[in-house]
């Protein structure tokens, strides 16, 4: 029997109560039961019961503050259940039993822990062996990856080096948090093989005719990049600002064969260039002559010109002229 597609997390924006209103209750309860303390000797017990409640609401209170910086954004987590996102930057407070961290397994060990604590936005850290603890804060604002020089190869089987940037945000806190282990890895992770899928599809140089080429074709390139990244980063709940490669070589094994052809293509296409324009200026000398009757030529005269006229011409350095004193046909 298939298997069912888990269905994707949605978002439930929701407000928290004021902090600062929150504080004056906060600081009512402390100072209530500070007050029942203080004459604990003339009150009665159930006011004494009810002074050590007022206290022990007032401590577990303080523990439901939190700030949000602008595109910054929560996600609340009672018990395991989803309860909803505050996106409203400010100071704020909210059920002290909701989870300020997420447990998560963990796929790298060691250095590659401490690697992705660095780089982690809103902290990160490691509990036990394959454990982490990732917080609940999420940041909304862009951000930027870049790859690493990946090898792999083209369209025609040429070993390339090829890198890319990605600058992506998350847009739905729920899938970010719930349908993917880690978001940020899970980008990085994904980014590197939409690079490699790209690379395979289109040929380093020299494509056929209208053939869109990584050297060439570096927009239709960075747009298809954007869209298979779109593709796959969307159930992490991120959106994808902008893709472009930034790095792009042939390997260092092929690379010098690959100068060398490269090369030998632009010397052909320069002479090429030389030819044309030479055989347009042979053409329009020879009709001047003729037009102005300068000089009557025969065909073999004619034959001879057009010869030393390219020579002239295409010739890789500067020609020796030789002076005829005798007549044109000695």
């Amino acid at each position: 029997m298939p298997a069912t597609p888990a269905q994707a997390a949605s978002e439930r924006v929701v407000s928290a109560l004021n902090g600062w209103m929150m504080l004056i209750v906060n600081f009512a309860l402390l100072v209530g039961a500070a007050f029942v303390a203080g004459h604990a000797a003339e009150v009665a017990g159930p006011i004494q019961v009810l002074g050590g409640l007022l206290a022990l609401a007032g401590i577990f209170m303080l523990a439901g503050y939190f700030t949000l910086q602008p595109n910054q954004a929560r996600v609340l987590i009672l018990f395991g259940a989803y309860k909803g996102t505050v996106r409203v930057s400010g100071f704020h407070w909210a059920n002290p039993l909701y989870s300020r961290t997420r447990g998560t397994a963990s796929p790298k060990e060691g250095s590659s822990q401490e690697g992705s604590h660095r780089n982690h936005p809103m902290g990160r850290r490691s509990v036990g062996l394959g454990f982490q603890w990732l917080t609940t804060n999420l940041s909304l604002r862009a951000r930027n990856f870049s790859s690493d020089a990946l090898k792999v190869n083209d369209k025609r089987g040429n070993p390339v080096e090829i890198a890319a940037v990605v600058v992506w945000r998350v847009e739905n806190t729920a899938q970010a948090v719930f349908d993917v282990e880690d978001y940020t890895s899970y980008v990085e992770i994904q980014s590197e093989s939409a690079i490699r899928s790209i690379a395979s599809r289109y040929a380093y140089d020299q494509g056929e005719e209208h053939e869109i080429t990584l050297r060439g074709g570096a927009d239709d390139v960075s747009l298809a990049l954007k869209e298979e990244l779109q593709v796959r980063l969307a159930k992490a709940g991120v959106i994808v600002e902008e893709a472009r490669l930034t790095h792009l070589a042939y390997a260092p094994e092929i690379a010098p064969a690959m100068l060398r052809r490269q090369q030998a293509e632009a010397i052909i296409a320069a002479r090429k260039i030389i030819v044309q324009n030479a055989v347009g200026m042979v053409h329009m000398a020879l009709d001047e002559l003729d037009q102005k009757n300068v000089v009557k030529l025969d065909d073999e005269r004619k034959a001879a010109m057009v010869s030393n006229l390219l020579v002239v011409l295409c010739g890789n350095s500067d020609a020796s002229p030789v002076i005829n004193t005798g007549t044109l046909y000695t």
